[in-house]
């Protein structure tokens, strides 16, 4: 059976076209449905988008500040009835289908309850897991445990992040340690669940991107590499499709953050002028993941034993000449836990209240 909405259940997934690319993503994500609606001044159904439409909006050169609608899919699908709906959905799988009246406005939605939304690819690429960090800012928990062992919910959050890459078939798990190994170690010995795992130990702390130097010759093509403090739920096969059609040595993974400024803002220019002013802002600016996807021969311009952090590797690349290159996703789709506020929020939404 799916799932039929009325109309007093859709708002939250229906917006007017006039909003902004970030109010849209925004929006997108507080629905959970990865998909917004949106509306002329009339409540008429005028376009759709989701999150792949304004990453692809975003790679083309658009801004956030945009009118969503021109990130949007102008001629959705849409059904006049319920079982036109449930027809729709289930022959190609859409996100949802909106059921619109007479005059185009929405009256009903179908999402198709209890289907998998996503499509999850059989990736089978190698995944580096950087583990060697003291974890200070989790600090007294990381006294007893290794960041990477720190439970979230019934799991530690290095398992949460190795159960996502195994769900799209990437099994073969390379990790570097160095704080508290043992206990790393010991952890996965009796793991019921048997990953495959290849230890590297660094015999001092080598930064977020010196420890790769201990894999040189390990890859012949691509492979993730992730801290072992962040959980992405976003779409692995899309992000390597978008790295290997673009030829990238390096793709970073970053999220859009969304800050609302509660103040008026000012900009001056010479002799005190008023350039402009806005009423409490919304900012809109991307950051670092600490996840990426690369090829095996930046791995051979990192030198033996000399701590460097990844970012810098990244820099070094470009300035050599190679391609390096963002992906957006969504601020929703990025879990971090170097935080304590940050490691309750991730437990919150893996399992709720």
């Amino acid at each position: 059976m799916g799932l039929w909405q009325e109309m007093n259940d859709i708002q939250k997934c229906i917006g007017n076209s006039f909003l902004t690319v970030s109010e849209a993503m925004q929006q997108i994500d507080d629905n959970c449905n990865g998909i917004l609606f949106l509306v002329d001044d009339g409540g008429r159904l005028s376009g759709c988008i989701t999150d792949g439409d304004i990453r692809r909006f975003l790679l083309s050169g658009g801004k956030m500040d945009a009118p969503a609608i021109k990130a949007a899919n102008r001629v959705p699908k849409y059904a006049r009835t319920r079982e036109e709906a449930v027809s729709l959905y289930h022959k190609r799988n859409y996100i949802a289908i909106p059921i619109v009246n007479g005059e185009g406005k929405i009256v009903g939605l179908y999402n198709g309850e209890g289907h998998e939304i996503r499509h999850r690819d059989a990736l089978n690429i190698p995944v580096v897991i950087n583990a060697g960090g003291k974890g200070s800012r989790l600090d007294p928990f990381t006294r007893v445990l290794p960041k990477p062992l720190i439970p979230v919910g019934d799991l530690p959050i290095v398992e949460h992040i190795m159960r996502e890459y195994r769900s799209y078939s990437c099994n073969e798990f390379h990790i570097i340690v160095n704080y508290k190994r043992d206990l790393m170690k010991a952890y996965f010995f009796d793991n019921e669940n048997h990953y495959d795992i290849t230890w590297y130990d660094e015999e001092k702390p080598l930064g977020t991107g010196g420890g790769l130097s201990l894999l040189r010759g390990k890859f012949a093509d691509t492979f993730f590499f992730a801290n072992c403090d962040a959980l992405l739920t976003a779409n692995y096969g899309s992000m390597v499709k978008f790295h290997k059609e673009n030829k990238n040595a390096i793709t970073m993974i970053c999220a859009y953050k969304n800050i609302n400024i509660p103040y008026g803002i000012v900009e001056m220019g010479v002799n005190g002028a008023i350039e402009g002013m806005r009423e409490k802002p919304r900012i809109s600016f991307l950051t670092n993941t600490g996840i990426y996807i690369v090829e095996p021969e930046v791995i051979n311009d990192i030198e033996d034993d000399v701590p460097v952090g990844f970012p810098d590797i990244v820099e070094m690349e470009r300035k050599k000449g190679r391609k390096v290159a963002v992906f957006p996703v969504s601020e929703n789709d990025w879990m971090d836990m170097g935080q304590l506020p940050e490691l309750e929020k991730m437990r919150i939404k893996l399992y709720g209240e």
